[in-house]
């Protein structure tokens, strides 16, 4: 199967949005769809796929991306890894040291969405770099 590539520099960022997530949540049933048991042209020795050992949470971005926008600093990002992107609801945040955050895009508690001003202040807090670490 072709990796699916992204577009790399700061314009491969996207805000995560509602339009983002409807469109998450299609791809997501898209694959659902076409599952592994009806591709009968599938390598047998081919396993899951994997995400990319770069794009880990907890790892800085790779230089490929450039310098981020200080707009794009703190704020949920459509995920980059194509394992993600592709069948997982996940989100991204960076800091200012461009190090990796990922966050499930359900509902917390099964009330707060990742819109929720609530959520959106923890992940700040989370994020933010210490002065004293």
């Amino acid at each position: 199967m072709a990796a699916m590539l992204l577009p790399t520099g700061p314009d491969g960022l996207r805000r995560f949005t509602r339009k983002s997530l409807a469109a998450l949540e299609r791809r997501i049933l898209e694959e659902q769809a076409k599952s592994p048991k009806d591709c009968f042209d599938a390598p047998k020795n081919a396993g899951p796929p994997k995400p990319r050992a770069d794009l880990e949470a907890g790892k800085q971005l790779p230089r490929i991306f450039g310098d981020i926008p200080a707009e794009l600093v703190g704020v949920p990002l459509e995920d980059i890894d194509p394992f993600y992107y592709k069948n997982q609801k996940t989100f991204i945040v960076l800091n200012k040291g461009k190090v990796i955050f990922r966050f499930s895009a359900t509902s917390a508690l099964y009330i707060i969405s990742p819109f929720h001003f609530i959520r959106s202040i923890a992940i700040k807090i989370l994020v933010h770099a210490y002065p004293f670490f």
